[in-house]
Parts: C-alpha cells; structure tokens; sequence
C-alpha cells in the first residue's frame, strides 16, 4: 500500500513538472512569434547633430529573438528616416550578421542611454557569415540605410532621441 501512495505521489509529481515545461514552452515559443511593433515617432526632438534642424523618424521595434535574428534579412529598399530598433534585456557585447540581407546597412551601437558608442557604415550585404560587434557593452542597435549616420552627422557620443519608453 506505501509502495502504491509513494508511486502514485511521483507520478502525480511528474505530471505536474512536465505541465509546467510545456506551459512555459508554449509561452516563449509565442513571444518569438510576435511581429514587430512599429511606432512612429512623433517627437521634433532633433535627429541631425545639428540643434536647428529636426526630422520625423519611424521606429521598428524588434525585442523578440526570432524578430532580432530575422532584422531587416529578406527587404530589397529601406524607407529614408527609418530605423530598426533592436532593444536588449541587459547591456552586454551583442553580436550582428547580415544574414539575408539584400541592401547595405549602418550599424548604430547605442549605450542604455542612447548615446552612439559605435558604428559599422556601408556594411555590406554580401558580408555574412561575418559578425559585427559593438566596441564596447550596449543595450540599443540600430539598423538603417546605408550612408544613413553620415546624411544626420551622426558619431560616436551623439545622443539619438528613441521612442518611448526607450
């Protein structure tokens, strides 16, 4: 009779486990099927390193991993005063391919603040399996145009005005 309890407690034991497992597998395995979120940002704030002139910019936020691995792979044209977005949980020496790519980016390394710490220009399409990466711990990436950081006079120390809550 103790052996049949004992039994009985480990299977019920077991089941709830592998009910947890699944339930959080089922979870993230949504998360990484999320579609990024696209915001538009409304703010004047200036996005030349020059304080005169302001520019309206559109936002993609990847925070997915299956949306940060993916970028911008697959897309012939990316629009003028556009930039995808890459948000991190913690900042850390994220590494960046070109997998897929169909046009040459800029890469804009941005700290927890939103301050440029590095940039890769004109990386080109053809470069994968290479790996890009930050001169230093970031928490923000951008993608853009290629030539995009040099028409807003962008470096290394510009702060670049993020959409909330970023």
């Amino acid at each position: 009779m103790k052996r049949t309890i004992a039994f009985a407690f480990l299977l019920i034991a077991a089941a709830a486990i592998a009910l947890l497992f699944l339930a959080d597998t089922a979870k993230s395995h949504t998360k990484e099927q999320e579609a990024p979120i696209s915001i538009s940002s409304t703010s004047t704030a200036a996005l030349n390193a020059s304080p005169t002139t302001t520019t309206p910019m559109t936002f993609e936020v990847v925070t997915t991993q299956a949306a940060q691995e993916r970028g911008l792979g697959g897309r012939a044209t990316i629009p003028d005063n556009y930039a995808m977005l890459f948000v991190f949980p913690r900042n850390d020496v994220y590494g960046f391919w070109m997998k897929d790519m169909l046009t040459s980016i800029d890469m804009i390394w941005l700290d927890d603040t939103g301050t440029i710490v590095s940039l890769n220009k004109a990386v080109p399409a053809d470069s994968y399996p290479e790996v890009y990466y930050p001169t230093q711990p970031i928490r923000y990436v951008l993608e853009t145009k290629a030539g995009f950081a040099d028409e807003k006079g962008w470096s290394v120390g510009v702060k670049v005005p993020l959409p909330a809550p970023y």
